[in-house]
């Protein structure tokens, strides 16, 4: 050995005999008292660290010559030659270092040497050679193999050298660990292989590699992962083609049902898709959930798959899932793969069945419920257009809009023929149910433009004292009257302006005692007194009783009578505003009018 050869050696090997010194001061000699306790590592090892960083608290920086010599100075330690994040190296070798490095003539020193193990493991069970493959040490990994390094030594996490090299890309590496004779199907903790690793990379030359070294092609990890799944996840094209001209399950299923083809659709990889239909990848397979890949691509808004899809799948197929692609595309609100499904014939009505409905508090069935839900206008939008009927279903979905105070969206279902007047199954009040669905003034101005019976609220008798102590004292088993609502401390902050609103779409009413006494106080009693305690303007009558005349199921068609615009602008505008519009000219009935017609 020469003479720089030597001092490398000595220098690297320095520091870890000065820490072991040190961790002895720290053993307490055995006390004669005292019998023999069970020897713990962990304490020693604690020990070991805990007087490292008291003797030495910076870390040691090798310098290396160019003849592989190195010397030591009181410095930081740096990352190492790989960039990657710096590493707990307290229970390092010398051989470890060396090979993290790339330091090859002190590695080949320290191996000549004859007293250091090749396969030394580090507290993270790490051999120099995984250290090398991570650090892409590639001469430094020949060394060590040339030495007799085992290639199949796993880390912590059951890694091997292989599956490390696989996941950096390293194609040489992963040459000269086949070589070297490899185990190519060895698995780590998450049952993944060094193929999957490759595959989910996309890098062909390593998976090329692998095939031809023997690894399996339809090898599975802890989720029933295929290698041909992790290339379609990811969108791979290549690495796919390259696994399936060599053999590999097109249709394998995970934990979850899902094939690769499934994966290709969620992720959107439209070449993917088209290279797995080539090797005739089924498009009925069902996922655990049910669901098609036509499904998955529609839920997740990829329209070009969704446009492949559709003529090679079968409409029973869909019907026997138990739900549509609609319901899942409006409930994401996309739009172009609404588009496509509504105009290659898909039932913008199709219901749920019974068994996905019962999976929600509100039964839902239809895909406008869906999009309602979900607060997706435009969705909803473009399901009305093509014809859905907002009364399928339970719960409608205009007192969910309602709830929501979405009046864009209210205004949308009443034009397409939703009922104002709706209610769901368990009503049990006299007045409009929308009004316990809504707080918002302008959501219920707009359900009362299109008919909502704002005369129910004020259809209970007048009432005196006696009989409120009375009726606190009775179980109520009738329906909930108007009153007894307003009056609860959830609707009186706002009764004020609610009823004053509910006033400017009813004729002579009378409040009772109850909706009296709650709001003499308000700010809008004067406006509400005078609207009740003497007989409605004879236009606004008149306007009643037009409305009436029409029926709520046209009263969204005014616009489209062939009645001059002030006159729609009559029949359309708000009550309450009435007074801010120009006045209809007087109608005077003139014989000389009648001649002349």
């Amino acid at each position: 050995m020469c003479v720089c050869e030597r001092a490398s050696v000595c220098s690297l090997m320095s520091t870890h005999t000065h820490t072991h010194s040190h961790a002895r001061a720290f053993v307490r000699p055995r006390s004669n008292t005292h019998r023999m306790t069970r020897f713990s590592y962990a304490e020693y090892i604690s020990l070991f660290r805990t007087n490292d960083k008291t003797a030495n608290p910076r870390r040691r920086k090798t310098h290396t010559h160019p003849c592989g010599g190195a010397e030591a100075r009181q410095e930081p330690a740096q990352p190492g030659p790989s960039g990657t994040e710096a590493l707990d190296r307290d229970d390092w070798m010398p051989l470890h270092e060396a090979a993290h490095r790339g330091q090859k003539h002190c590695l080949q020193a320290l191996l000549r040497e004859g007293q250091v193990c090749v396969d030394k493991r580090t507290l993270q069970e790490e051999t120099a050679l995984m250290l090398a493959v991570q650090a892409r040490q590639l001469e430094c990994v020949r060394i060590l193999l040339e030495a007799g390094a085992d290639p199949d030594i796993c880390n912590k996490s059951k890694e091997t050298p292989l599956y490390k090299a696989c996941e950096q890309e390293c194609v040489q590496t992963v040459e000269v660990l086949l070589q070297r004779g490899a185990v190519v199907d060895q698995r780590c903790v998450r049952g993944r292989s060094a193929l999957h690793a490759a595959a989910g990379r996309g890098c062909v030359q390593i998976c090329a590699c692998l095939l031809r070294a023997g690894a399996s092609r339809d090898a599975r990890c802890a989720q029933l992962n295929t290698p041909a799944v992790e290339a379609a996840r990811h969108g791979h094209t290549d690495t796919l083609e390259l696994l399936m001209r060599n053999g590999a399950a097109v249709d394998l299923q995970t934990c979850d049902g899902h094939t690769a083809l499934m994966e290709a659709c969620r992720h959107g990889h439209t070449d993917a898709v088209r290279v797995l239909l080539k090797h005739h990848a089924d498009t009925h397979r069902a996922s655990a959930d049910g669901l098609l890949p036509l499904h998955m691509a529609s839920q997740h808004g990829h329209h070009q798959i969704v446009s492949i899809l559709l003529p090679i799948t079968s409409r029973w197929r869909l019907r026997q899932s138990g739900i549509s692609p609609l319901h899942l595309a409006a409930e994401q609100g996309h739009l172009r793969v609404l588009e496509l499904l509504i105009g290659s014939g898909c039932d913008v009505n199709s219901r749920l069945s019974d068994e996905r409905s019962a999976v929600f508090a509100d039964r839902r069935v239809s895909p406008l419920y869906c999009a309602v839900a979900a607060g997706r206008t435009e969705a909803a939008a473009a399901l009305l257009r093509a014809g859905a009927d907002p009364e399928l279903d339970p719960f409608s979905p205009l007192l969910l809009a309602a709830r929501q105070a979405c009046v864009r969206t209210v205004e949308l279902l009443l034009r397409s023929g939703a009922h104002a007047n709706t209610h769901p199954p368990a009503h049990n009040t006299t007045f409009p149910a929308a009004l316990l669905h809504t707080h918002q003034l302008e959501v219920l101005r707009e359900l009362l433009e299109h008919g909502c019976d704002a005369h129910a609220c004020f259809t209970c008798r007048t009432h005196s004292q006696e009989e409120d102590t009375l009726a606190e004292h009775t179980p109520h088993t009738a329906k909930i009257t108007f009153c007894e609502w307003l009056c609860s401390s959830r609707s009186a902050p706002s009764a004020g302006r609610l009823v004053d609103l509910l006033l400017d779409y009813v004729g002579n009413v009378q409040l009772c005692g109850r909706i009296s006494s709650l709001l003499r106080d308000t700010a809008q009693w004067p406006s509400i007194e005078e609207k009740t305690s003497s007989p409605r303007a004879l236009m606004h009558l008149c306007r009643l009783q037009i409305r009436h005349q029409l029926g709520t199921h046209r009263l969204s068609t005014i616009r489209s009578l062939p009645l001059p615009e002030r006159m729609q602008r009559y029949l359309t505008s708000r009550a309450s505003d009435t007074h801010t519009h120009t006045p209809l000219r007087r109608c005077v009935f003139r014989p000389e009018d009648h001649h002349h017609r």
